[in-house]
């Protein structure tokens, strides 16, 4: 009687998450193959064979304030759909997307107060989602089946961001990142979860004041030199100049592929609260031209070395803290750091200054 009671209470919990969406949407986008309608009340704002015609109509048909619900599966192909400002975006059935080059299937740019608040992705787009100059914006629990291409990029020679927010953001399969961003001021992250993707898991670059609980990397980064955590390009670096921690990640774990983390090119400002590494390609960790990182606990099994190196082009470490156990594996700092506080525990061989 118990399990059946529990079993009835799932089937319950499920078929209320499947009504939520869209249940108090302004528009909607039904129909299959070949036969889609967007509408919004009772006024028809699309009726024909394109999916994605069904999807910008239905976008545009509202005002600031309003929600759109995808409800039917569809194929929008080598095209982009565009989200303005104060709209919302559901994305209940699966949207399959093609290959639009230097463009996102799904695109926020300039623009304000947008949410997504679910999203199912299929295909091999250039991006999946492109945003710039964006502020206010929320995405929820974002899922992206992929053949191809970069999960999510914020794009970097274009407009900062400021004020966003992602729940849990899943990618398979991405040839290059899972999440990629650029020039954000005020970043959360709930979770990143990548499997088999080409190079990053979460890449952040030029983004200060973030808070990421999970990454999560299973066989991402291959022998790209890539990682399933990376800070590069003077992440970290805030306004006045200085690496203060403002970036704070959680937990990272990270098995196989490549790196597991990887702080480069003047990055900084960062704590990292728990690892768990196995396995790694390449360097488990490589911390490199980096300035205040501290790693607070952790384990390391296996994989590449856990290196502190430098390039001459920019100045040294400095201030990095590491306490780890590390197993199967060695630890080498060359060359030395300024202010390098290392403890490390467990099997490894270790050459530090």
């Amino acid at each position: 009687m118990a399990r059946l009671s529990l079993l009835t209470a799932l089937s319950l919990l499920a078929s209320l998450v499947s009504a939520q969406c869209g249940g108090t949407a302004d528009a909607t986008v039904d129909g299959s193959s070949g036969a889609y309608t967007a509408t919004a009340g009772s006024t028809e704002l699309y009726s024909g064979a394109s999916y994605l015609a069904a999807i910008q109509a239905a976008i545009d048909g509202i005002t600031t304030g309003q929600t759109v619900a995808v409800l039917a599966d569809g194929s929008i192909g080598d095209a982009t759909i565009t989200i303005d400002s104060g709209k919302t975006f559901e994305g209940c059935g699966t949207i399959d997307v093609g290959y639009n080059a230097g463009h996102g299937a799904i695109e926020v740019l300039n623009a304000a107060d947008v949410s997504i608040p679910t999203l199912t992705l299929t295909g091999a787009p250039y991006f999946g989602l492109r945003f710039y100059g964006v502020t206010g914006l929320s995405l929820g629990d974002i899922t992206m089946n992929l053949s191809g291409g970069i999960g999510i990029r914020f794009d970097r020679d274009e407009a900062a961001n400021v004020d966003v927010s992602m729940g849990t953001i899943s990618v398979t399969g991405a040839s290059s990142h899972a999440v990629e961003t650029w020039n954000i001021d005020g970043l959360t992250i709930d979770s990143v979860v990548a499997r088999d993707c080409g190079e990053c898991g979460l890449l952040l670059q030029n983004t200060r004041n973030a808070q990421v609980g999970l990454v999560d990397g299973d066989n991402v980064g291959g022998t790209s030199g890539y990682a399933t955590l990376r800070f590069a390009n003077t992440n970290g670096l805030l306004a006045d100049g200085s690496y203060d921690t403002n970036v704070y990640i959680d937990r990272v774990v990270s098995s196989g592929g490549g790196r597991g983390i990887f702080c480069v090119s003047e990055s900084g400002g960062a704590e990292i609260g728990n690892i768990n590494l196995s396995n790694n390609g390449n360097n488990a960790i490589l911390i490199e031209n980096c300035y205040n990182l501290a790693i607070l606990a952790g384990t390391v099994t296996g994989g590449g070395e856990v290196r502190l190196a430098a390039r001459a082009e920019f100045a040294n470490n400095r201030d990095v803290s590491l306490s780890l156990e590390v197993n199967g594996n060695t630890v080498r700092e060359e060359p030395c750091g300024e202010n390098s506080n290392i403890v490390i525990t467990g099997d490894a061989a270790v050459t530090i200054c």
